[in-house]
């Protein structure tokens, strides 16, 4: 291979890694297509869940996950937990964490149960087929994509969009808060929201 093709294929590369993290970029940070929202309706470690079972004040508080993620979901659990912790008892009853796991495979409700019940009795954990979850992630501007590993135990790893959605009983988004490791982005938009609602 010559320098020039050499170099023209590494230009290519360049370029094509570099539309991809621009596009994931747009996507954890909301830019480009504003997600839909929509209704949400899955089995739940409480029953059936659906938004519309909410009442007119309370707001859900979505998040797209699974129970071996090693990082970034019990980050944002434990964020979401201390959010909770931080409300008044008046202000926790309007608002309801759901972690939806996007490993139906591995993530039973059993197991659901056990993971979300670490984090607080009011935190639902809710699954689905794949299609469901399909549907609800396009709907919601969510991004998953399951990464073999086989020399690990896991067998395979879950990346996946690490945004926090408020969600009011319609489905429709009021605030969609990035990742953060502290609780300070997700603790002003829930208050925010609470004060306008």
């Amino acid at each position: 291979m010559t320098r020039k093709a050499l170099l023209a294929a590494f230009v290519l590369l360049v370029a094509t890694l570099a539309v991809g993290a621009y596009a994931w970029y747009q996507q954890q940070t909301g830019q480009g297509d504003e997600p839909l929202g929509g209704p949400v309706e899955l089995p739940s470690t409480q029953g059936g869940f659906s938004l519309d079972q909410l009442e007119a004040d309370q707001l859900a508080v979505i998040f797209f996950g699974y129970t071996q993620c090693p990082d970034v979901c019990p980050m944002n659990m434990a964020v979401m937990r201390q959010v909770m912790q931080s409300l008044d008892e008046s202000q926790r009853r309007r608002i309801v964490p759901v972690m939806i796991s996007v490993d139906p495979e591995r993530d039973s409700l059993e197991r659901l149960a056990e993971y979300v019940g670490n984090f607080g009795e009011s935190f639902i954990g809710a699954t689905g087929s794949l299609e469901q979850l399909e549907d609800i992630a396009d709907r919601y501007g969510v991004v998953w994509r399951r990464v073999e590993t086989p020399d690990s135990a896991m067998g395979y790893t879950v990346d996946h969009t690490a945004s926090l959605f408020l969600v009011d009983r319609h489905g429709e988004i009021q605030r969609r808060v990035l990742y953060s490791p502290t609780s300070g982005a997700l603790q002003a938009a829930v208050e925010e929201a609470l004060a306008s609602g």
